[in-house]
């Protein structure tokens, strides 16, 4: 092989290696080719301590960052051997099969609206105890939580 053959080759290469990073470039933003993707975080997670060991509630905040919406499909935990989300409109409480998430948002689950019930408790939860979630959304990778256990009357600041 010559030398000529050699640098073009190199040159040829190079070029490709360019053009590629610059398609690369053009398909994302800054935040990688997420802008239209949800970016989730979550906050304000607990349990209040249940009266009996029949059932649980769970709230949650997840704030989505992302230019696109999210679904949270499911919940699970070791703690229930089943949770169920549930949306409420006055007095009337409704179980659903997902919670929307929608783009530059939040989800909030909090007393007396949108939440999370848990049933057949493996065990009664005392305050202070850190009970292990998975969060499953539609698009999004789970997101494994750490939530407290807080008194039965606990209210959160806003």
């Amino acid at each position: 092989m010559t030398g000529t053959a050699t640098g073009a080759r190199r040159t040829a290469a190079a070029a490709l290696v360019l053009t590629l990073s610059a398609a690369l470039a053009a398909c994302g933003g800054e935040d990688g080719g997420g802008g239209d993707r949800p970016k989730l975080s979550v906050s304000g997670a607990y349990v209040p301590q249940p009266p009996t060991r029949d059932m649980a509630a769970g709230y949650v905040t997840v704030t989505n960052k992302g230019g696109g919406a999210d679904e949270l499909t499911s919940v699970t935990t070791t703690l229930a051997g089943e949770v169920t989300m549930h949306t409420t409109t006055g007095t009337r409480m409704k179980q659903v099969r997902s919670l929307k998430i929608p783009a530059n948002g939040e989800l909030r689950l909090a007393t007396g609206g949108d939440h999370l019930m848990l049933t057949n408790l493996t065990r009664k939860p005392n305050v202070g105890d850190k009970v292990g979630f998975t969060l499953h959304f539609a698009s999004s990778d789970p997101i494994e939580i750490k939530v407290p256990v807080e008194p039965t009357t606990y209210r959160p600041k806003d």
